[in-house]
């Protein structure tokens, strides 16, 4: 299995060296590599990647500034000139990080997690079943076949069933990082569905349990990739 990985990095040298990596690797492919965050930041809107090696210091937006833009989970190894970095970077959540000049050794440590982390994800995908939210001090068990959709609502989502709503204090972000990828797809920056309960398509929006859904222009192509069209 191969995985989708970008570049963004003003330092040319810097990114040719990863590039070279990304070519050495058998299970890493290059799908894009870019100088600055604003130019990647509109490509993952259309397009979309499983890796990203990151610069911390870049002109305009830097490697923090954009990892807080982003809208999806993705493995993310910072690449750095200072090692203090570090700390941050652990506290953002990112897989590795890289102290430039990288070395293939160290470079291969991070990829390799980086595949372990979403070989893992993929397997909790299949094997996953349920969740439990915290709804009026207890915990609510909700089969993920139930799950209409969810909506976003401020610093809280809202999961739609056939017969309840469940407000939980989450972010849609983290929400989609938690759902099975091959079920659930995000097709709007407010709502994230399940494809099992699609019942037709018009337009630009999706019929679920009597409710039209807008499909997001960015997210679009994504939604026509994964239902099975004739």
């Amino acid at each position: 299995m191969e995985f989708k990985c970008l570049i963004v990095d003003d330092d040319e040298m810097s990114r040719n060296v990863i590039k070279h990596f990304i070519t050495k690797t058998n299970f890493l492919t290059l799908v894009k590599e870019f100088d600055n965050a604003i130019e990647a930041s509109n490509f993952l809107k259309e397009g979309d990647t499983d890796i990203l090696f990151l610069d911390v210091k870049m002109p305009e937006m830097t490697g923090m500034e954009f990892i807080q833009t982003l809208e999806k989970s993705y493995e993310i190894i910072l690449i750095t000139s200072e090692s203090d970095y570090a700390v941050e970077a652990f506290d953002k959540s990112v897989t590795d990080f890289l102290v430039k000049p990288a070395e293939y050794p160290r470079f291969l440590k991070a990829a390799q997690k980086a595949r372990n982390n979403i070989e893992k994800k993929i397997k909790t995908d299949d094997e996953m079943t349920e969740l439990y939210v915290r709804s009026e001090s207890k915990l609510v068990r909700i089969p993920l076949i139930n799950i209409l959709y969810v909506e976003a609502l401020a610093d809280y989502v809202i999961i739609h069933t056939p017969d309840k709503k469940h407000i939980v204090h989450f972010t849609m972000k983290g929400i989609e990082s938690r759902l099975p990828g091959k079920t659930f797809i995000r097709i709007h920056r407010s709502f994230i569905i399940n494809t099992q309960k699609i019942e037709s398509l018009e337009d630009n929006s999706i019929l679920i349990n009597n409710k039209f859904i807008p499909i997001g222009a960015s997210y679009k192509e994504a939604l026509m990739e994964r239902l099975n069209l004739l």
